[in-house]
């Protein structure tokens, strides 16, 4: 994909806690794809944010193959304390 690696670069900043990372990730975007291009990749960036946060509101399963690929970490982060993990 053209700019892929810009994409992810950004994608990963904007889920990191330090500002540098984004501020330079947006500015490479800004130069390889103007403007518009910024807005549609944060906008997509904030889409998987807001989708993640429906299936859970909504209470969607976990698909069983994503359980068993989870299960270790999911366990080690004490997931399953939260109310909304019997409903998953």
């Amino acid at each position: 994909m053209p700019q892929g690696d810009l994409l992810i670069r950004f994608a990963e900043a904007v889920l990191g806690e330090e500002d540098h990372p984004l501020r330079r990730a947006r500015a490479a975007l800004t130069a390889a794809l103007g403007p518009p291009g910024l807005v549609d990749a944060a906008g997509v960036v904030g889409l998987f944010n807001a989708i993640d946060r429906v299936a859970d509101a909504t209470g969607i399963p976990l698909e069983p193959e994503k359980a068993a690929a989870s299960a270790d970490f999911r366990a080690a982060l004490d997931l399953d304390r939260f109310a909304v993990a019997d409903r998953t």
